[in-house]
This record gives C-alpha cells, sequence and structure tokens, in this order.
C-alpha cells in the first residue's frame, strides 16, 4: 500500500485526489495538509511513503517546501501538482529534488501512472514536457543528445 500525504490549500482539490486514490486498491491517502507549515510538520513526524504537493500554498511556496522536505527526507518522493502550466515550473520543481511534475488538468489515469512512478523511485514528467526537455538540453549544447548513426533499443 502506498501511503500519500496530499497537501494543497483548496478542500475541493483534497477531496477529489482523495477520491481519485480511493478507487485503486494499492494506494491511500494517509494524511492531508493545507498549509506549507503543516505539510512540514506531518512529514517530520510521519512515515508516508510519498507527497503529493501543491506548488501554490499558503505563506511559503511550493518550491520553498519542497527544497525543506529533501534537506530533512531527502529520499521522501515528491511529486508536485500546479494549475500552472508544467513549462512554468516543471525544471525548477525538478532541480529542486521533485520526483515528477504534472498540471491539475491531469487526467487521473495520469495521476494514479505518476504516484505509481514515483513511488517506486522513479522521475515522471507528461509526454509534452519530457519533449521539451530533452529540446532544452540539446539547444544548450548545440549537439543533439543522440548521434544521427545511433542504433535504438527496444
Amino acid at each position: 500500500m502506498i501511503n500519500v500525504l496530499v497537501a494543497d490549500d483548496h478542500a475541493v482539490v483534497r477531496e477529489g485526489l482523495k477520491h481519485i486514490l480511493s478507487e485503486t486498491n494499492d494506494m491511500k491517502v494517509a494524511d492531508e495538509a493545507k498549509t506549507g507549515h503543516e505539510v512540514l510538520k506531518k512529514v517530520g513526524r510521519s512515515g508516508f511513503d510519498m507527497v503529493v504537493l501543491d506548488m501554490s500554498m499558503p505563506g511559503r511556496s511550493g518550491l520553498d517546501i519542497l527544497k525543506e522536505i529533501k534537506n530533512h527526507k531527502p529520499k521522501l518522493p515528491v511529486l508536485v501538482m500546479s494549475m500552472d502550466p508544467e513549462d512554468h515550473y516543471a525544471v525548477r520543481a525538478l532541480r529542486a529534488g521533485a520526483s515528477g511534475c504534472l498540471t491539475k488538468e491531469s487526467q487521473p489515469e495520469e495521476f494514479i501512472k505518476a504516484i505509481r512512478n514515483v513511488s517506486l523511485g522513479r522521475k515522471y514528467v507528461s509526454s509534452s514536457i519530457a519533449e521539451k526537455l530533452a529540446y532544452t538540453l540539446e539547444t544548450r549544447s548545440g549537439k543533439p543528445l543522440y548521434p544521427k548513426n545511433a542504433v535504438a533499443l527496444s
């Protein structure tokens, strides 16, 4: 069972995420938090398998909360969510230690897939942000990520 801490300042969002997770047989909302302070307090005293963290929490930014979580519990996976398009926050969140990023417009199936991947220690980004990240890496180096004569592995 994957025990999830859901952190969002909007009650209706927390309830929606709890409902989505209740329809699975391998994950549950172990607790919830509505402020950054509450998130840090609960992470410090409980054994969650992962955190779903809103990027816009009252008082402190989601990035600040994420950095503090990673300072105290570096191995705790954190999936960040936002109402903003992923290209506005995904790279900053991943650099700050997020295990994955999703928009709140994502389909429930994608949310469940992200939680499963992140809980296994993997990274998760949507296909659109993965393409943008790959393009950014290519343009920064001035070279393609793979040589033109590279053989694809399947």
